[in-house]
């Protein structure tokens, strides 16, 4: 447990108000929380430190044993500096969920943390491959800015359970056993609010919704996400925030299609590029490029565009656009075109020799099916 005073730890004064301990606790925190520092190590000690200054400065019951025998007084080594552990406090975590809520070291119930939200974000692989700011509105429970969270009316203030004392838990005997269970009356909070706040009817919180601006890193993927801390729902009764996860989904694209880093594409070209070789145009995200289509090549040849494809979220390196040609047979042609191609057919010569020349993946496809004919009739 830290020695250091934990009123310093806060940077309040000892008759600092509950307001002004959690006001002092969310700045810090925000400041030092370990997902702000990452590898920080003393940023995440201060951490720890203000959060257990926070949860003994804001438990009335711890607070009022700090203030009288400091540090001593809410070591729970020491017995808590006031004779040392009940009847109640031994069997209060064994018994606690049989009888309705457990003591969890006694005291009241903490208010709880805010819930976090998922927003799911569709981007276009361009938005994705780039990067972007969006602006996001998202409805949310908000801590209330009239009674700022506590739930009580303006200038007014909750005020101790006359059933628990402000204990937040009730001892309850059965049998032999002396329990102790969440308070009915205030649920474990040690306070009742008498005159709720009209605006978010003695809540703290009330449904809002916030325009949040986040930016998209380039190289995002459908899966990712982007933490905004302490975006999610306000807290209970001035608790902290819950966070925001942005969940990205990336649309299918019309020309590419992304594996990793890399971009996949089918370029057609004609036969007649395809038989002589030559240049053509090729779409990338940066815009057109030329490729050299070399003489004789086959329909489904992949090309490599090197650098060409998504730059890395998580590193510096980019990936590749791989592009597989399609050979296009022509359509619409004309008689002409016809007779040509039937010249051209005739050139080639109709012998076994000229077969395995010019068109060696066919012969080698049809000395395959043949052979399977001869094994499946012998």
């Amino acid at each position: 447990m830290s020695k250091r005073d934990f009123y310093e730890v806060l940077g309040v004064s000892r008759n600092a108000s509950e307001k002004e301990i959690k006001k002092a606790y969310k700045r810090l925190a925000m400041k030092y929380h370990p997902d702000r520092n990452p590898g920080d190590k003393e940023a995440e000690t201060k951490f720890k430190e203000l959060k257990e200054a926070y949860e003994i400065l804001t438990d009335a019951n711890k607070k009022a044993a700090y203030d009288q025998y400091g540090h001593a007084g809410v070591d729970p080594n020491r017995g808590g500096g006031q004779g040392g552990a009940d009847f109640g406090d031994i069997f209060g975590d064994v018994f606690g969920d049989i009888f309705g809520g457990g003591r969890r070291g006694g005291g009241q119930r903490q208010a709880a943390r805010g819930s976090d939200l998922r927003y799911n974000l569709d981007l276009s692989l361009e938005e994705a491959v780039k990067g972007l700011t969006k602006e996001l509105r998202v409805p949310a429970l908000a801590s209330c800015d009239s009674c700022d969270g506590s739930g009580a009316k303006k200038g007014t203030s909750a005020s101790s359970c006359g059933t628990c004392h402000g204990a937040g838990q009730v001892q309850m005997r059965q049998g032999f056993f002396a329990v102790q269970q969440a308070c009915p009356t205030c649920h474990g909070r040690g306070k009742i609010i008498k005159d709720p706040c009209k605006k978010c009817h003695g809540e703290g919180r009330f449904e809002k919704t916030k325009t949040l601006s986040v930016k998209i890193p380039a190289g995002v993927d459908t899966g990712d996400r982007v933490r905004l801390s302490g975006e999610g729902e306000a807290g209970e009764f001035g608790a902290p925030p819950g966070d925001l996860y942005v969940q990205v989904n990336v649309r299918d694209h019309n020309i590419f299609v992304r594996d990793g880093n890399d971009l996949f594409c089918e370029v057609p070209i004609s036969f007649s590029k395809a038989s002589l070789g030559g240049e053509i145009e090729v779409p990338t995200l940066d815009g057109k490029v030329n490729l050299k289509i070399p003489s004789e090549t086959q329909t489904g040849r992949m090309f490599r565009l090197r650098g060409k494809g998504v730059k890395s979220v998580r590193s510096h390196g980019v990936g590749d656009l791989l592009c597989k040609v399609v050979m296009e047979t022509p359509v619409n042609l004309s008689e002409k075109q016809k007779e040509l191609l039937r010249e051209f057919e005739e050139t080639l010569g109709g012998d076994e020799k000229a077969k395995k020349k010019h068109s060696p993946k066919a012969e080698g496809f049809f000395d395959g099916v043949k052979k399977f004919f001869q094994d499946l009739n012998s």
